[in-house]
């Protein structure tokens, strides 16, 4: 299907289908998130793995623009309209064959998101699936499933955005349960940080409340066993382990990232004592993770603490890989 810029984008199919891939198709995910808005678009065929052909993302911290009452300032909505107005473009270039737009905890959560949703449908021409916290985090474990294989047995996921923490474990490409909580490295940022570089007592206050909503997470997933692999995902954690330089010899032509607890609570302090500028000069920490990679590190020192995790390794592929997958598994 050619998508003009007077047609709609094509959309995903109720029935699931994406007709005869044998010889490949290529498909678009329009990813809006709490930091950014994210297209990525593949080629992919029957029994091969998505191959990245184009990927665009622009940073929008749409958290900076929730006001006191919950909903996104007219000024957020704009820049929110803007960026999707760009992505769909670059989208309807590129003779999409399947084409979806999925947001998260920002516009879901937003008191005025549907408007905020309706608004964005009428503007944009397309159709935005609005995904819960728990298909968010079950989308991404199947994603780190796929990558790591049936030989990381179960799986600990654990996976920061910029509006929330999704965690979820098992043994299959479902997990046995998979939770989001309020700890994303920008609502934390936003929530808990009045001054950069944080105050000490603000870092104790965000850790203290990480440590709280932790424990009752833990409580939920101790019935489902130990893991065998604790994996984490998202970009503040990636540059998290290349901050700490922890790059290790992969399969193939790909390193293995992995991330331990001691490195992490070494690294934090150190970053917390920088301003959001300084910070992108050290290696492994881009622009667009500066704001909220403190907030994001603590978070996931608290996490792994609370979990007994020492070491995790980190997955190159997460939310937008695992809807990807989930709609080739749908053919």
């Amino acid at each position: 299907m050619i998508a003009t810029a007077q047609q709609p984008l094509p959309a995903r199919p109720e029935d699931g289908g994406l007709g005869d891939i044998q010889h490949g198709a290529r498909l678009g995910v329009l990813d809006i998130g709490s930091n950014t808005v994210h297209l990525l678009i593949v080629d992919v065929r029957l029994g091969g793995r998505p191959v990245p052909q184009r990927s665009h993302k622009l940073t929008l911290r749409l958290m900076r623009y929730l006001q006191e009452d919950g909903s996104i300032s007219r000024e957020g909505v704009d820049a929110l309209l803007e960026a999707i107005g760009e992505c769909t473009a670059i989208a309807r270039e590129e003779h999409l064959d399947e084409f979806v737009v999925m947001a998260t905890s920002a516009l879901r959560e937003a008191s005025n998101g549907e408007e905020v949703v309706a608004r964005v449908e009428r503007k944009a021409g397309v159709s935005l699936d609005i995904l819960s916290g728990p298909d968010e985090a079950r989308l991404t474990f199947l994603a780190v499933r796929r990558w790591f294989g049936w030989s990381a047995g179960r799986i600990l996921l654990l996976d920061i955005g910029g509006g929330s923490l999704e965690i979820a474990i098992g043994q299959d490409e479902e997990p046995d349960i998979a939770l989001s909580v309020p700890l994303g490295a920008g609502r934390s940022t936003v929530g808990f940080f009045h001054a950069d570089p944080p105050a000490a007592a603000d870092q104790r206050a965000l850790r203290m409340y990480a440590k709280g909503v932790l424990d009752d997470a833990v409580a939920q997933v101790r019935p489902f066993g130990r893991a065998d692999h604790v994996i984490g995902s998202s970009k503040t954690i990636r540059s998290l382990a290349r901050l700490a330089g922890n790059m290790l010899p992969g399969v193939g032509d790909g390193d293995r990232a992995v991330l331990t607890r001691k490195q992490l609570d070494d690294w934090v302090p150190r970053l917390a004592k920088m301003d959001a500028a300084s910070r992108t000069a050290l290696p492994g920490v881009t622009p667009d993770r500066t704001f909220q990679i403190v907030a994001g590190g603590i978070v996931l020192s608290e996490a792994m603490r609370a979990f007994g995790v020492k070491e995790l390794d980190v997955s190159p592929w997460a939310l937008r890989e695992g809807r990807l997958l989930q709609m080739l598994d749908r053919v």
